[in-house]
């Protein structure tokens, strides 16, 4: 900011001189005002073009975080899912193993009848 008045200051300075007049009119002395005048300009574009380029960092640096963020919060979602389906998975393998046990328990019972009967 110090930058930008400094500059502008020095335009001001320059404006009300060649405004109120020079004593010599002569072009030795106002072109070289002119171009000083000229030059504090294009400082002053360059100052306001290197803010608004720092600002299109800042944005995409944070469009840049908000899109990590979204894709740490999608991944953490999909591990969820499938820790849940692994959960379900391993649920069914063991309601599977139970139920073929309790078939060869029943069965071993029934084997077992069948030699107490004969």
């Amino acid at each position: 900011m110090k930058g930008k008045t400094r500059c502008f200051d020095k335009e001001i300075k320059i404006r009300i001189w060649l405004r109120n007049g020079v004593a010599n009119t002569s072009r030795a002395v106002i072109v070289p005002l002119y171009w000083a005048l000229i030059k504090i300009l294009i400082e002053r574009r360059g100052e306001e073009r290197r803010g608004e380029e720092r600002r299109g960092e800042e944005r995409r640096g944070e469009e840049r975080r908000g899109e990590e963020r979204r894709g740490e919060e999608r991944r953490g979602e999909e591990r969820r899912r499938g820790e849940e389906r692994r959960g379900e998975e391993r649920r069914g393998e063991e309601r599977r193993g139970e139920e073929r046990r309790g078939e060869e328990r029943r069965g071993e019972e029934r084997r077992l009848e069948g030699l107490k009967t004969n």
